[in-house]
């Protein structure tokens, strides 16, 4: 005889279907024993054991399938999930009316706490009333007996290290904990020289959710493929500004640890723990290390090309002013002209001057030189 002890918020419905299968082919008599919760995929698990029985607190139902957002699948999925519930139910000849009230919200079952519009749940004593219960047992000892395996030798199999590992690494506490940290390595890592600890550990983290997710069946690789996707669109907004690229990367990832969780609501409160946290940290770097270090200073200008510094856009050439020379062009404003066997390009105040003119410097502005047709002084001053 096996005993599945199952208490799970649910989880992926393919995951769910191979689980289902394995218990179908058992040719050992089995129990599903309901600790604590047996929602969503948890419930089509229990109804395909030959018997269930819960304890005292515990519930199972809540089974309609959801897309990675939180918002309600496609008819398409629902319609087939629903069906998989009730052949679940009907395989062990349970009445499928209660197992499609916890797919379908449109079955109207207000004795049970579930009007139209709402998922069956059912406690333990509604559960043992609708056939959905063989008993209710305080704890395993309890739950023997009521099998008659009381002396029965018990061989208890254990979750591998594995499993273990991914059950630390996907508990509601651990998970805000490793997204503040990948957020806070990336961040920390800007302010750093080259790739080091804050990178790794950053990236630690994210390769640690993420496994503890797949392991537990709750992520596919599709998240893992829009995670990559959106980091490598982060990274290009980084090179190519404009903001697209940034905000698309940004949705990406979001959505990648979105399709992670079988909880939406607190996968969402995870997330903005992480960045809260992540903005702490960021005014609290700039505070210390302002935008010089790391990263930053390969995208920010730190030096003004100032004049105390030694640095001029042209000589000013003020010994020019005076100068008397002769077009070698026309100036049509701008040409060349020689003064003192010196060939400048000079242009005029706005007229022009013909080829082999008397010229003036009369102003100069860095490497800009303006003259002035030599016979147009000579005019004013006969006219005076």
């Amino acid at each position: 005889h096996i005993i599945f002890e199952i208490d799970t918020p649910g989880g992926r419905v393919d995951a769910a279907g191979e689980i289902g299968e394995i218990f179908q082919d058992l040719d050992i008599p089995n129990t599903a024993f309901v600790t604590s919760r047996a929602y969503s995929a948890g419930s089509y698990i229990a109804l395909n054991a030959d018997q269930i029985y819960m304890k005292p607190q515990a519930t199972m139902g809540a089974s309609g399938v959801i897309n990675s957002d939180g918002t309600a699948a496609d008819k398409k999925a629902q319609s087939a999930w629903i069906s998989s519930m009730v052949a679940a139910a009907e395989s062990n000849g349970r009445d499928p009316l209660y197992a499609k009230a916890m797919a379908d919200s449109s079955v109207d079952l207000p004795k049970y706490g579930a009007g139209e519009g709402e998922f069956l749940t059912l406690g333990p004593k509604d559960a043992e009333e609708v056939g959905y219960a063989e008993g209710i047992v305080e704890d395993r000892t309890e739950l023997l007996n009521e099998l008659n395996l009381s002396d029965a030798k018990i061989v208890e199999e254990n979750p591998t290290l594995a499993e273990n590992l991914a059950r630390f690494l996907t508990d509601p506490v651990v998970i805000p904990i490793l997204l503040s940290v990948a957020s806070i390595g990336l961040v920390v890592e800007l302010y750093s020289p080259g790739f080091g600890i804050p990178g790794i550990m950053g990236l630690l983290s994210l390769v640690l959710f993420f496994y503890g997710h797949i392991v537990a069946g709750l992520a596919g690789y599709e998240a893992i493929i829009l995670l990559v996707l959106g980091i490598a669109l982060v990274i290009a907004e980084l090179f190519l500004p404009g903001g697209i690229a940034g905000i698309a990367g940004v949705v990406a990832i979001v959505a990648s640890l979105m399709l992670s969780s079988a909880d939406m609501g607190y996968m969402a409160m995870s997330i903005g723990i992480a960045l809260i946290v992540t903005i702490i940290v960021s005014i609290i770097l700039f505070k210390i290390f302002g935008m010089e270090r790391g990263f930053f200073r390969h995208i920010i200008l730190n030096d003004a090309t100032s004049s105390e510094k030694g640095y001029v856009s042209s000589k000013n050439r003020l010994e020019l002013i005076g100068l008397e020379g002769t077009t070698l062009t026309p100036l049509r404003p701008a040409g060349t002209a020689e003064f003192d066997g010196e060939r400048l390009d000079v242009v005029t105040e706005g007229g022009f001057i013909a080829t082999r003119q008397p010229v003036k410097v009369v102003k100069t502005e860095g490497s800009r030189v303006v003259v002035r047709e030599m016979k147009t002084d000579t005019h004013e001053e006969e006219t005076k």
